[in-house]
């Protein structure tokens, strides 16, 4: 499939995720996500606010759903998002209940590996329970902690191949990645490109990062969609 850009709008008011997701569709992004920071300061005012914006652009909303799984994703659904995020550590319950709103309201599902003890074994088993996508996420406290503490802060690259190579579906890697990491994740068969804190984010405000950013957005854009079709999966090298 063809490399996709995604910018996660992890802002905490409408007007600023609006103004930051006009800038990101003039400079190439393919998808928006409704962070979780606006979904918790908006709810389903932000992607409704999204959807009428953007009739026509991919909405993720970043639920990180963990129970409640069908009425999250029907409700996100109804306000206009094309996928859901449903969490690995979520009971398998749940992660079928996502599932089956997603097919019922015709949405995808997104499962994140956030957490789980065996990164590569939890991305199977989203795939296994019906999940359209792997999100393979290394969290933002996680990352935070570890540094502060002096020891060597994990990335979503460390295990990115053993993920891409354990599943069938398109994987995303999620976590304190560089530029040039992220414009490197389709080489390693990940062709969904998450953009956010701290790429194009500040990650300790929450708020739109100063500069150029359009600019800079448009030639990481052009970097990643200049990758071509990255195989998928278990097909990918």
């Amino acid at each position: 499939m063809k490399p996709i850009v995604q910018i996660s709008l992890d802002l905490t008011n409408i007007d600023e995720a609006l103004k930051t997701a006009e800038m990101a569709m003039r400079a190439g992004v393919d998808w928006l996500e409704a962070g979780t920071p606006l979904i918790l300061a908006e709810g389903l005012h932000g992607v409704k606010a999204l959807r009428q914006a953007f009739p026509n652009v991919p909405i993720v909303a970043d639920l990180k759903t963990m129970d409640g799984g069908y009425l999250e994703a029907e409700m996100m659904a109804k306000a206009g998002a094309t996928h859901v995020v449903v969490m690995a550590r979520a009971h398998e319950e749940t992660i079928r209940c996502v599932v089956k709103a997603g097919k019922d309201c015709g949405i995808a599902v997104m499962g994140d590996n956030l957490g789980c003890p065996d990164m590569v074994a939890g991305a199977k088993e989203l795939e296994d329970l019906g999940c359209d996508f792997i999100i393979h996420h290394i969290g933002y406290d996680e990352r935070r902690g570890i540094a502060a503490r002096g020891l060597r802060m994990p990335s979503p690259l460390d295990q990115l191949r053993e993920v891409v190579a354990a599943v069938n579906v398109p994987v995303q890697a999620v976590g304190g990645l560089s530029l040039e990491q992220a414009i490197m994740c389709p080489s390693y068969g990940a062709p969904l490109v998450v953009l956010g804190a701290p790429l194009t984010i500040d990650a300790d405000a929450f708020k739109t990062a100063d500069g150029n950013l359009e600019a800079s957005l448009r030639m990481i854009c052009q970097a990643i969609h200049s990758h071509g079709d990255v195989a998928v999966g278990k097909h990918a090298k």
